[in-house]
């Protein structure tokens, strides 16, 4: 079953290195858990989700869209804006540096799939090499736990997964 708006939020843990902005690309930090619930109880954040680190479409469109519409997101109201990718914390890390995310967005992994299939939002890119479990490419909003938008992806490409199309929503 796929989230909708309504559902509430899974709690599941995620992980992320905190910004360090001494840090390198080449230092390896250790990750430090976020659980949903405790981290986003009372807040509202945006969770979008990319098939993979450093692949075209997530370094060069997706990720990018919430960098350029952070400031507008804040004032619309934002505490957070979370990627996720079915991957570890430490190749978040190293993709949010390449990127340059600084402190504007969490880089989280999803080591284990659970978050994103929680969310029903999982697919299988073993055919073009990327493996059986990865996530859509979609985003939500959540506000107090609650989900107030699902965007996910059904084309190649950046359309309701976006910072754009989380803009003109007007949550």
């Amino acid at each position: 079953m796929t989230i909708s708006v309504g559902d509430q939020l899974p709690d599941v843990i995620l992980h992320y290195v905190e910004h360090d902005p001494s840090a390198s690309v080449e230092a390896c930090q250790h990750p430090v858990t976020l659980k949903t619930h405790s981290f986003l109880k009372g807040k509202k954040a945006i969770i979008f989700s990319i098939p993979g680190a450093f692949t075209p479409t997530c370094q060069e469109v997706h990720v990018p869209s919430y960098l350029t519409r952070h400031a507008e997101l804040k004032d619309q109201g934002y505490d957070h804006i979370i990627c996720v990718s079915i991957t570890d914390g430490y190749v978040m890390n190293a993709f949010g540096k390449v990127v340059g995310v600084h402190d504007k967005i969490i880089m989280a992994g999803d080591g284990n799939g659970e978050f994103c299939a929680a969310l029903g939002l999982t697919q299988n890119l073993k055919h073009v090499g990327m493996g059986e479990l990865r996530a859509k490419r979609f985003a939500i909003v959540v506000d107090n736990l609650v989900v107030k938008y699902v965007g996910v992806e059904t084309e190649p490409g950046v359309g309701p997964s976006g910072a754009e199309a989380i803009l003109n929503a007007k949550l």
